[in-house]
Parts: structure tokens; sequence; C-alpha cells
């Protein structure tokens, strides 16, 4: 088997024994419009603000500007407390703001 076969199966069983791990807990994304003086410029400090409320599996920065779409455990954390966590990020003449998406 060439090396390429066999990276291609570990890759196969590794993947696989992740996803049951996560296959237990519901998951939900939740979308958040961030605002605020230089928030983009503190992105940062907002993705470590999201990652310390519990039940947050993911948060991503990237894909929607001006937007933070966060994966949580759906029984673990409520949408608002996403906001409450950006919105107490502050700084030295900035801060963030999020709200919500519907």
């Amino acid at each position: 088997m060439s090396k390429l076969g066999i990276a291609v199966l570990m890759g196969l069983i590794i993947g696989s024994s992740g996803s049951t791990a996560s296959a237990g807990a519901a998951e939900q994304k939740v979308t958040l419009m961030l605002g605020g003086k230089f928030c983009d410029a503190y992105l940062g400090d907002v993705s470590e603000a999201l990652k310390k409320v519990g039940g947050v599996k993911e948060v991503d920065l990237k894909s929607m500007k001006g937007h933070a779409v966060v994966t949580v455990d759906s029984g673990k954390t409520k949408p608002d407390q996403l906001a409450t966590a950006v919105n107490g990020v502050k700084g030295d003449g900035w801060n963030c703001t999020a709200q919500v998406m519907k």
C-alpha cells in the first residue's frame, strides 16, 4: 500500500473515532452581529470571551465579516449568554458589542 493510501486510511480512522464522541450532544450554531469602536481589531479578545462561556465548542470569526458564528451544546448555552460575554469585552478607548441574529 502506498504512503498516500496509508495516510487516507489513517485519516478515516481518526475522523470516524472523533465524530462518535460528539454524536451524543446536540449542537447549535449561533450567529452574533459584532459592532463597537475598533472591535474588529480585537477579535482575539472576543474569541477568548466566547470560549469562556460554558458549552462553547467552536468560535468562527472569519467566515462572516463583522459576525461571530459560535457552535455550542444547545442544552448548555443560551444565545444571550454569548452576547453578554462579548458585550463585556472592553479596553482603553474601545469596546465590542454583540447582538444575536435571529
